[in-house]
């Protein structure tokens, strides 16, 4: 399903792509309610409306993916509350062997994430896949999430690349489209991002993967 002969340069997704999404919802969905709960003495049930309309209100903005805006929005340490779950940080089944065949190759291997720097950095810390990539790229460096155009333009101006012979490989399906709207000629989605829910339903225009070790280059 990926045309590697046509293929130059691949851009790889996170969370959700490389790493299990599990702990990034259980993080937000569950850890933090909890924790504004008992900052705020709140009931569970409480906190959590308040924090999910709160959330879903700057889906799709850099504000969604920002540690320091949290921070600061809920009176809540979102960079020490990683740190303190980070055994909970997974590689999905495959990932590892699949970053492992492209970096023995001739293509080049950039990271793109939406994930501030230092969840980044924690991840990255706990799994040591940063050593199979040509660069990292977070959106904060640019100011731009993934979902906004302007992203890959600072992307194409900073890491020259030829979009119609690129590969991105992301769980987020406005991600995708965003890609496919720049010009990104190769594109494919997950099947179960998170380890912990059913695999969805293949329901987008996309291909998706459900075993990297099948797409192997």
């Amino acid at each position: 399903m990926i045309d590697w002969d046509n293929i130059d340069t691949v851009l790889l997704d996170m969370d959700g792509t490389l790493l299990d999404l599990a702990f990034d919802n259980w993080f937000w969905q569950r850890h933090v309610p909890e924790q504004y709960a008992l900052r705020r003495g709140l009931d569970y049930a409480e906190a959590e409306r308040i924090l999910h309309d709160w959330i879903e209100s700057h889906l799709g903005t850099l504000n969604w993916y920002c540690l320091d805006f949290w921070t600061r929005e809920l009176g809540l340490n979102i960079s020490a509350l990683k740190r303190a779950a980070a055994d909970r940080i997974a590689v999905r089944p495959g990932a590892e062997a699949f970053l492992a065949a492209l970096a023995g190759g001739p293509k080049r291997v950039i990271m793109v994430t939406n994930a501030h720097r230092d969840a980044l950095d924690l991840k990255l810390e706990r799994t040591g896949i940063d050593r199979y990539f040509d660069a990292l790229v977070s959106s904060h460096d640019y100011g731009h999430a993934k979902e906004a155009q302007a992203f890959w333009r600072q992307l194409s101006h900073s890491h020259p690349f030829d979009p119609a012979r690129a590969l991105l490989v992301d769980d987020s399906l406005p991600v995708l489209h965003s890609g496919r709207l720049f010009g990104l000629g190769h594109l494919a989605s997950i099947r179960q991002p998170d380890s912990s829910l059913p695999a969805r339903e293949h329901t987008d225009p996309f291909p998706a993967i459900d075993d990297f070790l099948r797409v192997l280059p």
